[in-house]
């Protein structure tokens, strides 16, 4: 079975098989730390799920808002007419959690929380925290994570 492992604290994510790892992928998670709480922009822990697979087709670096295509297209410029905005880039893999009371149901709801895997500007830092709560990735990595994973996908965040 597929997996995907992101680990906080070496701001990792490892695409694994049976055990056997099939990528891994350096990423930025969370600017204030790991955490449940609705409006803490915390990244949450535990087991999730994604729910959902969005942009399929898309060009690498369109941009979403409320997960629908804008028909833009993110460009440096683009990004300073509006410095800011969380650019949401390219592919998004919703997460829901499995966890009820932990990041399931709630003020602790992953997916009312609007928790994703998503591309961003390829200019931010990876292997730094500093996202709003989502997992940031690379354009070209999440667009390679996308086409490998089917909704359904285990995803485990940990510390």
């Amino acid at each position: 079975m597929t997996r995907i492992e992101i680990d906080l604290s070496r701001q990792s994510l490892t695409l694994r098989d049976q055990g056997s790892v099939l990528r891994s992928y350096t990423v930025s998670t969370a600017k204030n730390g790991a955490g449940e709480k609705s409006g803490s922009h915390c990244t949450p822990r535990g087991r999730h799920v994604v729910r959902a697979r969005i942009g399929a087709g898309q060009p690498a670096g369109a941009v979403f808002i409320a997960r629908r295509p804008t028909g833009e297209v993110y460009t440096p410029e683009l990004g300073a007419r509006y410095p800011h905005r969380d650019w949401i880039l390219s592919r998004v893999l919703w997460l829901c959690g499995r966890e009820p009371g932990k990041n399931r149901f709630g003020e602790v709801d992953t997916m009312r929380r609007y928790i994703y895997i998503h591309g961003t500007p390829d200019e931010n830092a990876m292997g730094v925290a500093g996202s709003h709560g989502c997992v940031r990735m690379r354009n070209a990595d999440v667009i390679e994570l996308f086409d490998l994973v089917p909704a359904g996908t285990e995803v485990l965040i940990r510390e």
